[in-house]
């Protein structure tokens, strides 16, 4: 091989690899949380009383969030905006699987939390536990909630995040409330195109 060619080689070569190492990573509208260790798991039930982790959703994008029934606003926008990211999304929004983790296990009975989430799009799923397993988790996910008294009965405060994990289970991203659909779907193609 003359020398003019073996250079033709190395200079395409260097080229390749210094095309690969300047690929920049996505730029997300949430917050790029990827490698924390916290957020890794959950031990709730369904509305059928089976147990549900987050190794059950493996192959798909979960969009977690923490919630209530009765909550008067921030729940059922969020809700909301979960249906439209899923439409928006096509084809590829049935690869994401919504999930609403109940801080108010005390009124939130399995068959309400299934009408809940259902009224929203019947794919939603509905977890909860007794006090101790929410606390637990709301602390795993740095969740805060707490009752609040209004009159004869209560609201319950929480934090309004929606965190998102990819098909490997991995948390990735923690999308805040006042995000609109179309960031999330941003933030999910880029999360898909990462996986192909």
């Amino acid at each position: 091989m003359q020398l003019a060619t073996i250079l033709r080689v190395w200079v395409l070569v260097v080229a390749l690899l210094v095309a690969g190492c300047s690929k920049e990573a996505p730029q997300f509208n949430g917050i790029d949380v990827t490698g924390a260790d916290w957020g890794r798991d959950f031990s709730l039930r369904d509305p059928d009383g089976a147990v549900r982790k987050l190794a059950d959703f493996r192959g798909k994008y979960v969009m977690l969030f923490f919630g209530y029934t009765t909550c008067p606003d921030v729940c059922p926008t969020a809700l909301a905006r979960a249906v439209d990211v899923r439409r928006l999304l096509g084809r590829d929004g049935a690869k994401v699987q919504v999930i609403l983790v109940t801080v108010d296990p005390e009124r939130d009975k399995p068959e309400l939390l299934r009408s809940y989430t259902g009224a929203f799009d019947p794919d939603f799923l509905g977890l909860y536990g007794d006090a101790e397993e929410t606390g637990r988790v709301a602390k795993e996910f740095k969740v805060f909630f707490e009752k609040v008294p209004t009159g004869s009965t209560y609201i319950v405060n929480h934090t309004a995040l929606t965190y998102v994990f990819d098909p490997s289970g991995r948390m990735r991203l923690v999308e805040q409330h006042t995000l609109g659909a179309e960031a999330l779907v941003s933030d999910l193609r880029n999360l898909m195109r990462e996986a192909s």
